[in-house]
């Protein structure tokens, strides 16, 4: 057996005892489990990397990470980003008076785990389940994961066809639309239905845990109304991350 394996679990394990994010330090996690602090460095090192792990700051301590949660598809964790996150879509969605969606990833659906809606008559409606290419918000997530994960999600779903999004369809192309996402942390989309949609990464210790979006109707869009949506996104999203890092 790989006694390495059975270290990771064992610190997977320790961290798991309490539901909360709550970090633990080096120390404390290398005491309880029983390693030299240099070789616990080392294997929260790799943890970190692959987001099983989240390290809150350097020397600040470690929890639970992301991706240690997406393997049971742990309904906590969303409740969690909920709760943070509502208010802040209220304000967010009062202000524009645009709707507003938090998404989180899964296969090569983006899922919506809340939404806020707007007083507007005529109001954009979304799917709860969309594909990922076909939407904002699905196209920030999947730009947000590292290269490695990128690699994995290409491999496994594909790039996108040109029916779902025709900037990305060749495989150069689609890199250099996920390094523009990257660059610029916002994705849009303008659908067939002159359907506008802008989505910026919601963080939690740094790592990306969901997506925060507005949708809105083409005819309601300008360059002004732009400035003013994106600008919103993002304060929102900030306001969010820093809840979501001290709660």
């Amino acid at each position: 057996m790989i006694q390495v394996i059975h270290r990771a679990f064992d610190i997977l394990e320790y961290l798991a005892i309490d539901s909360s994010p709550q970090p633990r330090s080096l120390g404390e996690i290398a005491d309880a489990v029983k390693l030299n602090h240099g070789t616990c460095a080392n294997i929260l090192k790799t943890m970190v990397s692959r987001h099983y792990v989240d390290q809150v700051a350097p020397k600040k301590g470690y929890c639970l990470g992301v991706s240690a949660y997406r393997l049971t598809n742990n309904q906590a964790f969303q409740r969690d980003i909920l709760e943070l996150a509502t208010a802040e879509m209220s304000r967010l969605t009062r202000h524009l008076d645009e709707s507003s969606l938090l998404a989180v990833l899964k296969g090569d659906q983006r899922i919506l785990i809340h939404r806020e809606l707007c007083d507007q008559a005529l109001q954009v409606q979304t799917a709860d389940e969309k594909h990922v290419y076909d939407s904002a918000s699905g196209r920030l997530l999947v730009a947000m994961l590292n290269d490695v994960e990128l690699d994995k999600f290409v491999a496994r779903y594909g790039l996108p066809g040109s029916t779902l999004w025709a900037e990305a369809s060749r495989r150069e192309a689609f890199f250099e639309q996920i390094n523009r996402i990257r660059i610029e942390e916002c994705a849009y989309q303008e659908s067939s239905r002159q359907i506008i949609g802008y989505a910026v990464p919601i963080r939690r210790f740094g790592t990306v845990v969901a997506s925060l979006s507005v949708y809105l109707p083409g005819y309601r869009h300008d360059e002004h109304r732009a400035t003013d949506v994106l600008t919103s996104l993002r304060q929102t999203a900030a306001a969010i991350n820093r809840k979501l890092t001290t709660s």
